[in-house]
């Protein structure tokens, strides 16, 4: 009898083990309406099932720290390289050869984790109200009498709270509470996230907002005239960031293989195309046909900040700041 109960608890555990091979947990701060298809197409080129949990990129970065080694994902998918730098630790080390694909510009030469997809932090506005000279020459113009209650932005937006943190970082924590601050007292909008400021400008609530370059495309993509504009800060102007959104595989994975298939299908040039071509973003790769409306990457290396994006990793530090100014 007992030989029979030990035969069959193996068997279950066998079974377990089994199942587990064949699924990955994924935590993702990307949003399930861009990359559930890319998650559908992974599940149907390996077999493996993906269990994605959904959620903001700070809140799921906090999450993985407070679950520590019991923590049930495999990889975390982070919408911004802040989040990844907070997360250095709970990494496991990827080869070098993976951050080795990737192009310089997003390269973590720590290989504890790896940039998916490039971005470039924007200003739209309202083509119908804001003439072309109006534009400000500097994100910290914004905080000016002259756009008060006029612009809009995201504070629990992941890529929002990078820019903060990398402006930390260039300007001191001073300049940039002060800015913060600033901007509070003209009136500035908040918005839930960055389509969300999109849509407030092409509906009259205001005439500006702070967002990725991708947004945008989305919106005109179905309507060639829909009235949002978009452009850039004068050159190295920290309004300007260059940002990436990368994965990691989590060091208390104990399916680190498949996570590490996840990643690898996320280099393919398959995924780099479709991150391409559906989300307006910049491929981490070579040999990808670029989006046919973005600017070229040269074109925004050579206006954005000297920031290392490998060191805004102080998520925390820019969190507190947000909660001392009354953000979040």
């Amino acid at each position: 009898m007992k030989k029979t109960l030990a035969t069959g608890l193996g068997l279950l555990l066998a079974l377990a083990s089994a199942a587990a091979a064949q699924t990955v947990t994924i935590y993702s701060g990307r949003g399930e309406a861009l990359i559930g298809p890319l998650i559908g197409q992974f599940e149907a080129e390996t077999g493996i099932t993906a269990e994605v949990r959904y959620g903001g990129t700070a809140e799921l970065a906090t999450l993985v720290m407070e679950e520590g080694p019991n923590s049930p994902a495999d990889v975390f998918w982070a919408q911004d390289a802040g989040a990844l730098g907070a997360l250095a630790e709970h990494f496991a080390p990827l080869p070098a050869e993976v951050n080795g694909m990737v192009l310089e510009a997003f390269r973590n030469p720590a290989n504890n984790w790896v940039a998916t997809s490039g971005r470039t932090r924007v200003l739209v506005y309202s083509l119908e109200r804001v003439p072309e000279g109006n534009l400000p020459a500097k994100i910290t113009d914004l905080a000016d009498e002259k756009y008060n209650g006029r612009v809009a932005w995201a504070p629990t937006n992941g890529s929002f709270q990078a820019f903060v943190t990398a402006f930390r970082l260039v300007e001191g924590d001073a300049a940039a509470k002060a800015w913060l601050e600033a901007m509070i007292a003209n009136d500035t909008k908040v918005y839930a996230n960055n389509g969300a400021q999109i849509e407030g400008i092409a509906n009259g609530e205001v005439d500006f907002g702070l967002v990725n370059n991708y947004y945008l495309g989305r919106y005109t993509a179905a309507d060639a005239e829909f009235p949002v504009g978009m452009t850039h800060f004068e050159a190295h102007d920290i309004g300007n960031l260059l940002l990436v959104a990368g994965a990691g595989v989590i060091a208390a994975s104990d399916n680190a293989e498949n996570a590490r298939k996840f990643i690898d299908f996320l280099l393919s040039p398959a995924a780099q195309q479709f991150i391409t071509l559906q989300g307006n973003e910049y491929p981490v790769v070579t040999g990808i046909i670029p989006h046919a409306t973005l600017e070229s990457l040269e074109t925004v290396g050579a206006i954005s900040p000297a920031v290392d994006i490998n060191k805004i990793g102080d998520l925390e530090g820019t969190l507190t700041m947000l909660r001392d100014v009354g953000l979040l």
